[in-house]
């Protein structure tokens, strides 16, 4: 990028200052857009809708104790939200023709994708912190001492930045707004209802319980609450690694699929 005032020598911008020109650009449309307030409130529709008309149910399991137990897919359902933002501000990004102006400026490829990747940071952090209040309110307490706690939103924060890269990749590759919804919507959707987050496996018809057992949210939120009650071993945790393991692999080939179709 460069600056050209008359009279003077063109002044070049470092790729930094390029970066942060994009990531305060992408946090002001974040804001007019209204994701932070969707943000804000999303968590607390979710604790609300599923808490107040499951919680006579399942507090009468022995054992259960259901604000305990939603905060993991409260949280999870949070990332989702970060992520569908995510890969609809690179799709728009792309069928606006911006990604295309970006390209004829003296601008390394990566600026743009790691500005949207701050950008997605910031809204993440925001889920993240709305998403653990809505949890407060509804009785959950964090138990796990100073690791446990330390751990849970580590493996939060973590499964959040690598769908964040890889909803970033989706929007790059499926080229409209529209295509990308659909990509995303629908996964999103199926994976969060036919898993333990809202319920445990046992509620669940027997030929598809190894399903609902086995996909990356269950196991994410049976991490969370191992760490979050002290139980986190290592046969518990490592199901979470692998998967996080595999989103990273999916992400980068994606992102690398999506960055070349840019180049282009």
């Amino acid at each position: 990028m460069t600056v050209v005032d008359a009279g003077t020598v063109p002044h070049r911008i470092s790729a930094s200052g390029q970066w942060w020109a994009l990531t305060v650009r992408g946090l002001a449309g974040m804001t007019r857009s209204g994701e932070v307030l969707f943000a804000l409130i999303s968590p607390a529709f979710l604790a609300i809708c599923f808490y107040l008309p499951l919680r006579s149910i399942m507090d009468s399991a022995p054992g259960m104790n259901y604000a305990q137990f939603l905060m993991p897919i409260i949280t999870l359902q949070a990332v989702g939200f970060m992520a569908s933002s995510a890969a609809m501000r690179s799709a728009f990004d792309g069928a606006k023709g911006i990604s295309t102006r970006f390209r004829t400026m003296p601008m390394p490829s990566w600026v743009p994708v790691a500005a949207r990747l701050s950008v997605n940071a910031v809204l993440l952090a925001i889920s993240l912190a709305c998403a653990t209040v809505a949890s407060l309110v509804i009785g959950w307490r964090p138990e796990g001492g100073i690791s446990g706690t330390v751990g849970l939103f580590t493996v939060a924060a973590a499964v959040g930045v690598l769908v964040a890269v890889l909803a970033d990749a989706v929007g790059l590759l499926a080229g409209s707004p529209e295509a990308t919804s659909q990509a995303l919507s629908l996964p999103i959707l199926i994976l969060g209802m036919l898993s333990t987050g809202f319920v445990p496996e046992n509620r669940f018809p027997d030929w598809i319980a190894p399903f609902v057992r086995n996909q990356p949210i269950s196991q994410f939120a049976t991490a969370m609450r191992a760490l979050n009650d002290g139980t986190g071993t290592r046969d518990v945790l490592m199901p979470s690694v692998w998967w996080c393991v595999g989103l990273a692999v999916v992400a980068a080939v994606l992102m690398a699929l999506g960055v070349r179709k840019m180049g282009r």
